[in-house]
């Protein structure tokens, strides 16, 4: 149950940040582009999330949400250093939500076996 709040809670995060990048670079082209490049990458990383949530025996899935998760993660604190400090409601959200669902991804490799 844990593992599908905090991925519906990155889908609800990805679809913010899409909304958000709109608002923001809707007439500079460049920005917007990568802007909802990042929002979309997010969501396929938040649907990659619930469904290892559903199939909780499959290491591959397992694993290659840690790596994702992984590098979202390092995505998230280099934000918060272009932003010039960690503790943006924007970072901290985030954070939170990458971290849970790392330590879940993680779990779930542990826990899982070759398919």
């Amino acid at each position: 149950m844990v593992d599908r709040i905090f991925g519906w809670l990155m889908v609800a995060a990805a679809l913010l940040h899409s909304y958000g990048a709109w608002t923001a670079y809707h007439s500079q082209h460049e920005l917007l582009l990568w802007s909802l490049a990042a929002g979309l990458a997010e969501f396929y990383l938040a649907g990659m999330n619930l469904i290892r949530a559903e199939r909780r025996h499959d290491l591959s899935l397992a694993r290659l949400c840690v790596a994702g998760n992984l590098t979202w993660l390092i995505v998230v604190i280099c934000f918060a250093g272009l932003v010039g400090h960690f503790f943006e409601p924007k970072v901290l959200i985030q954070f939170v939500i990458t971290c849970a669902l790392l330590g879940l991804s993680m779990r779930a490799r542990n826990r899982s076996r070759p398919m």
